[in-house]
């Protein structure tokens, strides 16, 4: 009998490869969504095709060659791989719920997945942004695209969304794992820092609340792993444009960290579910040598969740919580 119930995972998107072309076209749907550059469209369009694409886009396609893996985008990679491991857990859990992937800006999109499922009878969804830290410009970007997708079924699903699992305690016991078996590997001596996708300030006085859970999260863990304030910190990475962002700064903070006499680091992103340009190149090879370069003596990148059973088990308890009045 088909699966009448599915969970949706959705992540930001991949380009198709490492070129110019693929690039530009997967930085054109991203930056042309208003929940993530909220300028007004006739005074940022214009700038967007004259000068952010032309510049950034042969620029960001060498970053993607950098990281690209044999088998691809290592998004899409690690993505994939999560998405089989979820569907594992929640097998053994619900039988008959089915696991899906989708991404904003990128294919298999969110449309074209729904669409699929609707020609498949679904007729109860959960629709899970990986993003624990729930903010306006991607929870946000999800709820869009699902309530436009859904204008198109008669037979509307029950549906039920997450709007985010930064305090999920299976979420932060799976990073503290992570942590505990570096640690267990190369010594417990680094200086922890909590390295998170930051957001410009102007979000956050609108109501955006993502600082205060990236901040939420950053403290549980370190409570969690039992931390002295002197041995963890947290920061902000990814900036873009001429916004004020929040703050620090994570390429400030691993110029200053050796300044400061803290000569080995140890760096998470808490943030990212599945390892992507902004955590292999900007943080594992662009931080490492900022930091290396300052005066640093030892870098390591701890790597996010991606298919990791812990991390699965997390996203199933999520899922099993928000459905546990579904037969």
């Amino acid at each position: 009998m088909r699966a009448t119930v599915a969970t949706l995972l959705v992540n930001t998107g991949t380009p198709a490869a490492p070129r110019s072309v693929a690039v530009w076209h997967f930085l054109r749907r991203f930056l042309s969504d208003p929940r993530v550059i909220e300028l007004p469209r006739p005074l940022w369009l214009p700038l967007l095709y004259g000068v952010v694409l032309p510049l950034r886009s042969p620029r960001s396609a060498r970053k993607y060659q950098e990281i690209w893996r044999e088998e691809g985008s290592p998004l899409l990679y690690h993505n994939s791989r999560l998405r089989e491991a979820l569907a594992r857990e929640l097998g053994s859990a619900r039988g008959a719920m089915r696991v899906e992937q989708a991404f904003l800006y990128s294919s298999p999109s969110v449309p074209q997945t729904l669409e699929r499922l609707r020609l498949e009878d679904v007729r109860r969804l959960v629709v899970l942004p990986l993003f624990p830290q729930s903010s306006g410009s991607t929870t946000g970007a999800v709820y869009d695209q699902v309530g436009r997708a859904l204008r198109r079924w008669r037979a509307l699903p029950e549906l039920r969304c997450l709007s985010g699992y930064h305090l999920l305690p299976e979420y932060i016991e799976a990073l503290a794992n992570s942590v505990r078996e570096h640690w267990s590997l190369h010594g417990r001596n680094a200086h922890l820092l909590m390295s998170f996708h930051g957001i410009p300030l102007s979000y956050v006085a609108g109501g955006d609340c993502y600082a205060e859970q990236c901040q939420a999260t950053a403290a549980r863990l370190a409570a969690q792993l039992e931390l002295q304030p002197q041995d963890w910190s947290l920061s902000y990475q990814s900036r873009f444009g001429a916004n004020r962002w929040l703050s620090p700064a994570t390429a400030q903070v691993l110029l200053e960290l050796p300044r400061r006499g803290l000569k080995q680091v140890a760096l998470l992103c808490p943030g990212f579910a599945c390892d992507c340009l902004e955590t292999l190149e900007e943080i594992a090879l662009r931080g490492r040598e900022s930091f290396l370069h300052a005066g640093g003596e030892r870098f390591d990148y701890i790597s996010a969740l991606n298919n990791r059973r812990d991390h699965a088990q997390a996203l199933a308890r999520a899922v099993l919580q928000a459905t546990a009045d579904w037969s």
